[in-house]
């Protein structure tokens, strides 16, 4: 028996990093799963690899019309999504008084709207076919913290947090949790290039990406039935501590 058998999950940003790793682990689990992506190749090379209990749906996050496609997608194929995992997201900097406003668009368009449309889009479905449902939104440390230059990123990490809990308060009558993880840095492609030790944490290292997919796998089963409207923190002890340089003599 599988922790997720009988479920059928939809994750954004599907096709690589975090989110493939949340899709294989689900289907070892039990769950059919959708692989939603704008990277159409690697989302279809995924779901091949996955066999007949995954497909890829094309989903940009930032279109309605898209997240619309993809639930029927995921639906004529599986049934109706008991469990949407907000992936998708991206990262970019710059200085305040300099931070490019086509940028801070695009950041909010994909992290925060992309999230808003993906719950958007599952809600009265999983109403409708009353069985419960897990949404997990992905958010970040940097949705407790802030660091220069991050300040898009920062505030749609801390604006997923708010989303997540009026989510959770507003679909809970109907048995649909709502949830976000708040992961340090991962051994992923976006993170390509920086060194293991960059964010100090207590445990001295980034996380693989199994060690966050075990807390989505949580969320998304069955063991996490009275959580909802919660953070998730997977950062190694990160926001536990307050980073200082010891003197050398």
């Amino acid at each position: 028996m599988g922790r997720l058998d009988g479920k059928v999950a939809l994750i954004s940003g599907g096709a690589r990093g975090l989110g493939a790793s949340h899709a294989r682990r689900f289907v070892d689990e039990g769950a059919s799963v959708v692989i939603g992506d704008i990277l159409v190749e690697e989302g279809k090379a995924l779901a091949d690899e996955l066999g007949a209990a995954a497909a890829f749906a094309e989903l940009d996050v930032t279109d309605a019309d898209s997240w619309a496609r993809a639930v029927e997608q995921t639906t004529e194929r599986f049934g109706t999504p008991t469990i949407l995992v907000n992936n998708a997201g991206i990262q970019n900097g710059g200085l305040i008084g300099s931070f490019d406003l086509g940028e801070w668009d695009r950041i909010v368009a994909i992290n925060l709207t992309g999230s808003f449309l993906g719950c958007r889009a599952v809600a009265d479905p999983m109403i409708a076919a009353g069985n419960g449902g897990s949404i997990i939104n992905t958010s970040s440390i940097s949705g407790f913290l802030g660091s220069v230059g991050t300040h898009g990123y920062s505030a749609t990490k801390f604006a997923i947090r708010g989303l997540t809990k009026s989510v959770a308060v507003e679909l809970a009558p109907h048995n649909i949790r709502c949830n976000s993880i708040h992961p340090a840095q991962a051994r992923t492609d976006m993170a390509a290039g920086i060194p293991e030790d960059f964010l100090q944490t207590p445990l001295g290292r980034a996380a693989d990406p199994a060690e966050i997919t075990n807390v989505v796998l949580f969320l998304a089963s069955d063991e996490s039935s009275y959580c909802t409207g919660a953070e998730y923190l997977v950062d190694g002890g990160l926001t536990s501590t307050v980073p200082y340089n010891l003197p050398t003599s």
